[in-house]
């Protein structure tokens, strides 16, 4: 499994907002190393106003902290901070302490490809507070991203139905590593292909690609450099036809076709990048057909989404294939998950967990406390349900879940139902102990995840929501620890 160790250099723990940094500091200051600490990271809302999230990019978190130490040359870097006073953010003894410092956390995550909901934990980080805090930055950086692209390609995919999707956006994703991490996301979610070859390469992802305007453009008659580029790749050949007339263009590619053909090579298929792609799918594949060309795949591309690609289906497209690009690697319509990394228990040495909590007027906002875990039900192959609870409370089955924004909405969930907790152990102590499945199981793994989906969750437009809510034990415990906190005894 290629994970960024491989395309990175071997040190990312300044991968991390400077407040991390000062507030590790602080803790030392204050004779908190000791103390640890409970770390949620989960979100409040699905992206794409979507009924769900397919959580990745916990390979790259696994790296991460298996890897996780403060080189010379960061420490280097550390020494030259400096206040608004200009002196020293950082005292020489707390630089010697992160030169020493390797990782003894816990850390427990939901498998790359899973469905998840808002609010539940996604990775839960317990251990030594200053390592745990450490972790916020780069894990969000991690997780966030890598789940909105896997979910905007799993809506891709899904609106595509059988026709493969390929990932075509590395020229206008967010950088190289933005590049990367795209086209393993996008793969996860359901994308067939990726046209990076740098991502088949680390990641093992199927690479595909046609040829570009350009190279049209360097002849002075379109056929001929359809003829020579069946020359170069007579076992890979797909033509893009829009560079003058479209139709045309397709009469064309059907010439070279049949002079393939009686070469012993069948052209793979033609590519529609731009105009009425229905209108000149439906017209391509009847030249096509009426040539003899049947077997010819038909290629989609230009800014396409999953609203467009089903109302184009809808339109009777003659589509095999999607090559989609910008709106999918840089999620178009929702540029960002909005996950958050919130302490919900500390416990000082000696002591027992204690719950912590964030008040806030908007009740998304307010932190859940506890040790959470988050418990699946499933009945007769479809998800049901799901529950979040704290490890220290439990989750008896004759109690309600309750709804995290609406206490009024509860469901009872009958007793026997099958089901399985998500959060599984990916450290202890500091030690790597998960195996880290390989892409292609990921990515099964999501297809599977969204097969025992209802439809109804799934519609793109106006999804049903996913009874997904805190255990009736937790529920109670955090309203009790917000009227504490307000100053109101239950």
């Amino acid at each position: 499994m290629s994970v960024p160790s491989k395309i990175y250099g071997p040190s990312l723990a300044l991968m991390t907002d400077l407040y991390e940094l000062t507030m590790a500091y602080a803790y030392w200051k204050a004779g908190m190393r000791k103390h640890e600490a409970t770390f949620v990271l989960s979100f409040r809302k699905p992206p794409f106003n979507g009924g769900y999230t397919i959580a990745c990019g916990l390979a790259y978190v696994a790296d991460y902290v298996t890897h996780f130490r403060f080189s010379d040359s960061d420490l280097s870097y550390l020494e030259t901070l400096r206040g608004n006073d200009d002196r020293s953010l950082f005292e020489p003894d707390f630089i010697s302490y992160l030169r020493n410092l390797s990782l003894s956390c816990d850390v427990d995550a939901i498998p790359e490809g899973t469905a998840v909901f808002p609010q539940e934990p996604l990775v839960r980080v317990r251990g030594p507070i200053i390592e745990s805090q450490l972790l916020e930055s780069a894990l969000l950086n991690l997780v966030n991203f890598q789940s909105l692209i896997a979910t905007k390609a799993a809506r891709i995919c899904q609106a595509a139905g059988d026709a493969p999707v390929l990932e075509f956006g590395l020229r206008r994703a967010q950088g190289i590593d933005g590049a990367l991490a795209v086209a393993r996301a996008a793969y996860v979610g359901g994308c067939a292909a990726t046209s990076n070859a740098l991502a088949g390469r680390l990641f093992n992802i199927p690479v595909k690609g046609t040829h570009a305007h350009s190279w049209v453009m360097a002849f002075d008659d379109e056929e001929d450099s359809f003829q020579a580029y069946a020359n170069a790749q007579p076992g890979n050949c797909i033509l893009l036809v829009d560079t003058y007339d479209t139709l045309q263009g397709v009469r064309n590619a059907a010439r070279v076709a049949q002079r393939m053909r009686k070469r012993g090579h069948p052209l793979i298929g033609i590519r529609l990048d731009s105009g009425d792609l229905a209108y000149l799918s439906i017209e391509s594949r009847k030249i096509l057909d009426q040539a003899g060309l049947e077997g010819v795949k038909i290629v989609a591309s230009g800014d396409l989404d999953e609203y467009l690609i089903e109302s184009l289906r809808q339109q009777g497209a003659k589509v095999d294939m999607w090559g989609v690009g910008t709106r999918l690697v840089t999620a178009h319509d929702d540029p960002a998950l909005g996950g958050v990394y919130k302490l919900t228990a500390v416990r000082k040495p000696g002591g027992e967990w204690e719950d912590r909590i964030k008040l806030s007027e908007q009740i998304v906002k307010t932190s859940i406390p506890g040790i959470h875990q988050v418990r699946r039900f499933r009945r007769d192959g479809e998800f049901v349900a799901d529950m979040i609870y704290d490890e220290r409370l439990g989750a008896a089955a004759d109690r309600p879940i309750v709804h995290p924004a609406d206490p009024t909405r509860r469901k009872r969930i009958p007793s026997g139902t099958s089901h399985a907790d998500l959060l599984v152990p990916v450290l202890r102590s500091g030690k790597l102990i998960y195996e880290v499945p390989s892409l292609e199981k990921a990515r099964a793994h999501c297809r599977e995840q969204l097969g025992c989906l209802h439809p109804a969750i799934k519609r793109l437009v106006n999804p049903h929501e996913y009874p997904a809510g805190l255990h009736c034990a937790l529920q109670e415990r955090w309203t009790q620890l917000i009227m504490e906190s307000r100053g109101n005894q239950p």
